[in-house]
């Protein structure tokens, strides 16, 4: 794909509608909408609908989207103040909804600023191993180029995986998406969704998960090649993990926060 045919979200005649086309590209190993696409599509549906930069928003997944498949998403705005709007996406495929995205969008100026956490102490991105694929079938993993830098080695091609539990549940990958060179609201929506690559990192056996939900607030916008996740897996009961992602500029500046809950499960036999 070309970088601008990646997560390309299309406008229409209705300036509060917005449409992205479901391709493998865009979608997970199993063939269906990865749900980070997803978010980022419908943030970049709101910011260009409002014209305002996103603070955060919450996606609430509720199916799944197969290629090839049209994403229709419906902006609505409820409230618009002097320095912040509220507005809520909601993507459908025909009659079938997929996801629905509140929102907040503004900017503020403000006398204080600070981060209080810190980037973890971990190689830069050409010193950490490379980290393949699960599959070499058309997926986003293909667009996204993964170094481990805290965790687990993972071996798709011999069916391995070292039963190593990561201390406290805390892992870390670099990725670059070449094909969206830029820092948005759109791109750490997409790279937020790793909270089901931490269950396996935390409990160090096959197991990963199909996102609820995912969170995204907004921190900063620095220019980076490389993103770090620093993945923080919190826990894992009756069936649904729960956990944080951190993202990292490689300056340290951090970039974003992202939550969410997923549907555990084990990864079956190839």
């Amino acid at each position: 794909m070309q970088p601008e045919a990646f997560l390309t979200v299309r406008p229409s005649d209705d300036p509060r509608h917005w449409t992205l086309a479901v391709e493998p590209e865009l979608c997970t190993g199993g063939g269906f909408l990865f749900g980070g696409c997803g978010l980022g599509a419908c943030i970049e549906a709101l910011e260009r609908t409002t014209d305002r930069p996103l603070i955060w928003a919450t996606g609430q997944y509720l199916s799944y989207a197969r290629p090839p498949s049209t994403l229709d998403i419906d902006v609505a705005i409820p409230v618009t103040g002097r320095s912040v709007t509220q507005a809520r996406a909601t993507a459908h495929v025909g009659a079938t909804e997929i996801l629905t995205v509140n929102a907040a969008l503004g900017r503020r100026d403000f006398d204080a600023e600070g981060t209080f956490v810190t980037m973890p102490d971990v190689p830069a991105p050409d010193d950490c191993p490379g980290r393949k694929p699960r599959t070499d079938l058309p997926s986003i993993h293909l667009h996204l180029e993964q170094r481990m830098a805290l965790g687990t080695a993972i071996d798709f091609d011999e069916g391995s995986f070292e039963s190593r539990p990561m201390p406290g549940g805390r892992s870390a990958l670099w990725v670059r998406i070449a094909d969206m060179p830029e820092t948005t609201a759109a791109k750490l929506g997409v790279l937020g969704d790793y909270v089901a690559f931490g269950t396996a990192q935390a409990f160090g056996q096959a197991i990963g998960g199909n996102s609820l939900d995912n969170t995204l607030r907004v921190v900063s916008l620095a220019p980076t090649d490389w993103v770090l996740l620093d993945i923080q897996f919190h826990a894992l009961s009756h069936g649904f993990g729960h956990g944080q992602v951190l993202l990292w500029a490689e300056d340290g500046t951090l970039l974003g926060i992202a939550s969410q809950s997923t549907i555990s499960r084990r990864w079956r036999d190839g």
